[in-house]
């Protein structure tokens, strides 16, 4: 299944672009989302936290995207 994936941040930096569209597998779950990512971008695997969003709300790792489903990468964030 073809699959929009929005980055914000150095998740963004990490792509070269603020979109990009990945085919996975049907059934694809948050947590092969996030090895595929770290396979294709091995930048990613040098961040503390990465969250993925799903549908704009966050995601846990054993949850399955679907076909149409809104994904966000959310890269760790500080401030003060």
């Amino acid at each position: 299944m073809q699959v929009r994936i929005l980055a914000f941040g150095i998740a963004r930096d990490i792509l070269g672009a603020g979109n990009l569209s990945l085919d996975l597998p049907q059934g694809a779950t948050v947590a092969e989302l996030k090895a595929r990512l770290c396979r294709d971008y091995p930048s990613f695997e040098k961040l503390a936290s990465l969250a993925i969003a799903l549908n704009a709300e966050y995601a846990s790792d054993s949850q399955a995207i679907s076909t149409g489903d809104e994904v966000a990468i959310i890269p760790p964030v500080s401030g003060g």
